[in-house]
């Protein structure tokens, strides 16, 4: 191969400079027009962002009704469930469902063929000791005379003394006679009233006025009560005035009290709602399912009727009342400014944990946080709020005034 002449050389190295030159002014010119795109795109979204618009509502002045929730049974106040004492069989039953009764009517008889003639056996049988009694009583008047010769004689020395003696013996005889007749006359009299009462028993009563709810025999049937005492009848005792037994949960049982006005309704009559008041809380709790609640009784007026034992209710317990209060709707104090992805990245860091969240503290315990819009800008503010209605609640203190305008919810941003 041949050297080159150092002038070819020097072209040939001018030439690739220039090349590579213009490479890199390539290169330059291409990163640049990135660089510009992506400003672009994030000066794009800086500059432009979502309007941020406001759903509110006023503060207002209004009146608040603080109710508790439970639901329950209608129940008639005073509720009979009638049974027998005897085993037997039913001869007749007298009254029917929804049968009024007055207090000793008879609602049934039990067949007394073996009672009647066990009461008959125990009459004889008082007859008999009565006569007894009669014979020892005559049996003891003569053996008092008879001693009492026997002892005048004795006194005078006509007799033997072994005489009287004989007639003291068969005189006290008589008077032993006498007791024993007496006794079988008490024991044959207990025996007549024994059967005379289960004679009285086989009369099946009402033993309170009201109305016949429940009827479970019908005649020929047997009642076995030596097994278990059998409900024959059930029945309420005037059912134009009953009661209302609701359950109460734990949570709301300490702000109910007796004398607390309340109102229910019953799928019956979907519309209507009748009045009632809290009789009675007792103390006994009932768990059902893992819920601890408290029966509590209300009184209700039946007058028309229309309520029946054991219709479900739901009462509505008047438990606070509030008048001309500062009100603001419970949307308000659920609120909190809706925060960016970049916010939400700085808060997951250190930084989140230096600076708390309001918008999660806001509900805690009465100190809460509202965000009040003036001037078209959105401002935080505490306050202490009180009772609630479900719907509103009233604000106890803090920097806000009737008219305010509190933001309930934010749309975009």
């Amino acid at each position: 191969m041949k050297d080159k002449a150092p002038g070819d050389i020097a072209a040939i190295l001018g030439m690739d400079a220039r090349r590579a030159g213009r490479r890199v002014w390539v290169l330059l010119a291409v990163a640049a027009l990135i660089l510009a795109a992506i400003g672009w795109y994030l000066l794009g979204r800086a500059g432009s962002p979502q309007a941020v618009g406001y759903v509110t509502a006023p503060a207002a002045r209004g009146d608040i009704v603080v109710t508790v929730t439970a639901t329950g049974t209608v129940e008639p106040t005073n509720l009979v469930e009638i049974s027998s004492e005897l085993s037997g069989t039913l001869a007749t039953v007298e009254v029917d469902f929804n049968d009024a009764v007055e207090v000793g009517d008879v609602l049934a008889r039990l067949d007394t063929t073996k009672l009647d003639a066990q009461f008959q056996i125990a009459k004889a049988s008082l007859d008999a000791a009565i006569a007894r009694v009669a014979v020892a009583q005559a049996s003891l008047d003569d053996a008092r005379e008879k001693f009492e010769a026997a002892r005048d004689l004795d006194q005078r020395g006509v007799t033997p003394h072994q005489a009287y003696t004989t007639q003291q013996a068969t005189f006290r005889r008589a008077q032993a006679e006498l007791q024993l007749a007496q006794a079988d006359k008490s024991l044959a009299e207990a025996n007549l009233d024994l059967y005379r009462a289960e004679l009285d028993k086989a009369c099946i009563c009402s033993p309170i006025k009201g109305v016949v709810l429940d009827r479970s025999v019908d005649p020929g049937q047997i009642v076995a009560a030596s097994l278990s005492a059998p409900v024959l009848f059930t029945v309420a005792e005037d059912l134009s005035e009953m009661e209302l037994q609701v359950d109460v949960d734990e949570a709301d049982i300490g702000r109910v009290a007796i004398g607390n006005a309340a109102e229910f309704t019953v799928d019956a009559y979907d519309e209507r709602r009748f009045p009632a008041e809290v009789s009675e809380v007792r103390f006994a709790s009932e768990t059902i399912d893992g819920v601890v609640t408290y029966k509590t009784i209300l009184t209700i007026d039946n007058a028309r009727m229309l309520l029946r034992p054991g219709m479900t209710a739901t009462a509505d317990i008047v438990v606070a009342e509030v008048s001309d209060a500062l009100v603001v709707p419970n949307a308000a104090l659920r609120y909190a400014p809706q925060r960016a992805p970049e916010d939400d990245d700085a808060r997951s860091g250190l930084l989140g944990m230096l600076i708390p969240d309001r918008a999660d503290d806001a509900g805690r315990g009465n100190d809460r946080t509202l965000w009040v819009l003036r001037d078209g800008v959105a401002q935080e503010i505490p306050v202490r709020a009180g009772d609630s209605d479900g719907r509103v609640t009233e604000i106890l203190e803090g920097p806000l005034t009737e008219g305010d305008r509190v933001i309930t919810e934010q749309n975009g941003g």
